[in-house]
């Protein structure tokens, strides 16, 4: 893989690229003949961090931790319960995203795109490259007939795919190239942000090393800001500037990628850490393995306290009845545990020495 991207300055003064503040998103239970609301799944439940322009934040966790939902509301293609979504928009300044209704949030839908997880069914099989490609530079009226072609045959030459392929059905291409298409699809209306959600977690590991590369070399060439969600930390420490760890709707920890993975301050972190395999057989007897007891909280019905305490090696009487506010252990240092300064976590052990691929 490439080398890893250099840690962007902490800087406070900086305003961020986009900055969202107590996001939640709770989904209805409804049942019984009249469809009637019995309570709320709470998917993403009072979420804050920052983007800085130029960075890559990954977002990771379990499945159904609510890191998706998280990108889908930044898109807009769900309406948020609450919470704010601010975009620093180049003319206009910041804007909350979450409250313009559809037309007005179409000018930022050009600046802010995504990449989808599956590379299979993202894309539509009846229409061609140039259509899948072409479509948001239509619509949005930026190219049409020869301009659009050549717009789209460029696209494709950007992302590593062949022009001449441009008038091909995606059923010809494989895993590793359909997600090519996806993401000349996303750069299409040259973006500002994209969340890339989970984009290389349904291919081959040598595929996933190509996507990443190609990503970093994006990033590098088109100065674009990414919003990178993934459950493979292995594959988060090579691309990540910062790491946003998630459980149950809610982040528990926020570093830079060198601090998260060397001196994790959260259990969970500790836990997810110790489950990224090592490739060098030199390292696979290094460490002991966390296994964690019991079975992720129910969104819609959270215990008390700390959502992670039925889980947690270290829980104390505290961590059952008050539920830990995220705080700042140190600049750029977030955590929500009541004894992150307490306890003595270990980290990714031999951070960087895996080989590259």
């Amino acid at each position: 893989m490439n080398s890893k991207p250099e840690i962007m300055p902490a800087d406070s003064s900086i305003e961020p690229l986009l900055e969202v503040r107590n996001l939640h998103m709770q989904f209805p239970i409804r049942r019984g003949a009249f469809r009637r609301t019995v309570g709320f799944i709470k998917a993403v439940n009072d979420v804050s961090f920052h983007i800085r322009h130029g960075e890559t934040l990954s977002l990771v966790g379990e499945s159904g931790c609510g890191k998706t939902t998280t990108g889908r509301c930044i898109v807009r293609v769900y309406e948020p319960t609450s919470g704010q979504i601010l975009y620093k928009a180049e003319e206009q300044g910041r804007i909350d995203l979450a409250e313009l209704d559809n037309r007005d949030l179409r000018p930022f839908r050009r600046e802010i795109r995504m990449i989808f997880q599956d590379p299979f069914s993202s894309l539509n099989p009846r229409l061609s490259i140039l259509q899948i490609v072409g479509e948001s530079l239509r619509v949005n009226r930026v190219a049409s007939g020869s301009e659009l072609e050549e717009r789209v045959a460029s696209l494709l030459k950007r992302v590593g795919l062949r022009p001449e392929y441009i008038r091909r059905y995606p059923h010809a291409f494989s895993g590793g190239e359909r997600q090519r298409i996806g993401i000349a699809r996303a750069l299409a209306l040259n973006p500002r942000l994209i969340v890339a959600d989970e984009a290389v977690s349904a291919l081959d590991v040598s595929v996933q090393a190509q996507i990443l590369n190609l990503l970093q070399d994006l990033q590098e060439e088109l100065n674009l800001t990414y919003l990178f969600i993934a459950h493979d930390l292995s594959v988060v420490e090579h691309i990540s500037h910062r790491v946003a760890v998630m459980y149950v709707g809610k982040i528990v920890e926020l570093a830079t990628t060198e601090d998260l993975f060397t001196n994790p301050l959260h259990p969970y972190t500790e836990a997810l850490l110790s489950a990224v395999p090592k490739p060098d057989p030199r390292l696979r007897n290094k460490g002991v393995r966390i296994r964690l007891e019991g079975e992720v909280a129910d969104p819609s019905n959270p215990p008390s306290g700390c959502y992670f305490h039925p889980r947690c090696p270290y829980v104390q009487d505290r961590c059952r009845q008050e539920e830990p506010a995220v705080r700042e252990i140190k600049k750029d240092r977030w955590v929500a545990c009541h004894f992150a300064e307490e306890l003595d976590l270990r980290g990714f052990e031999a951070i960087g020495s895996t080989p590259s691929v």
